[in-house]
Parts: structure tokens; sequence; C-alpha cells
């Protein structure tokens, strides 16, 4: 091979090591904004769903303190029928678990 070729050669294998590492450089930024992107989205439907889940808790707590407020009210007015209820299922529950 003459010098002037291996010249050429080596000039084409250094502009084509220099394209590959440009190409290389864009691909590593285009991926870093792209997982920059999914980080804020996934960050911000992580809030929503926060959110909705302490809307449900609290609704869910309110709802559970007024079924306790209502049993208690209904004990307090029907003694009798409140201790025969539990135990009956006290009876119930000690067949199923005897099994």
């Amino acid at each position: 091979m003459s010098e002037k070729t291996s010249q050429e050669a080596n000039h084409k294998f250094q502009s084509s090591k220099t394209h590959a590492a440009e190409a290389a450089r864009e691909l590593r930024e285009a991926a870093a904004a792209k997982a920059h992107d999914l980080r804020e989205t996934l960050t911000e439907r992580a809030g929503e769903y926060r959110e909705r889940a302490n809307r449900v808790w609290s609704d869910t707590s309110v709802r559970a303190r007024g079924l306790q407020d209502d049993g208690e009210d209904y004990i307090r007015e029907n003694p009798l029928q409140a201790v025969g209820i539990a135990l009956a299922a006290g009876f119930v529950l000690g067949l199923i678990l005897r099994r």
C-alpha cells in the first residue's frame, strides 16, 4: 500500500471514529434528557397517586369512625340484643374454628 492510500485510510478511520464518538455523545444526551423527562413524569404521577390515596384513606377513616359510633349507639340502646348477638357470633365462630 502506498503512503497516500495509508494516509487516506487513516484519515477515514479517524473521521469515522470522530463521527461515532459524536453519535455516542448525542445518544447519551438524548437518553439523559428522556430519563429526566420520565423521572419528572413519574414523580408527578406518584404525587397524584399519593394525594388520591390520602383522600381515600381520610374518607375511609371517617366512614369507619361513623360505623363505630353507630355500633356503640346501638349497643347502648339495645344492650341485651347486643350481648345475644355477640354470644351467637362467638358460638358460631367457635364451631367453625374447632373444625
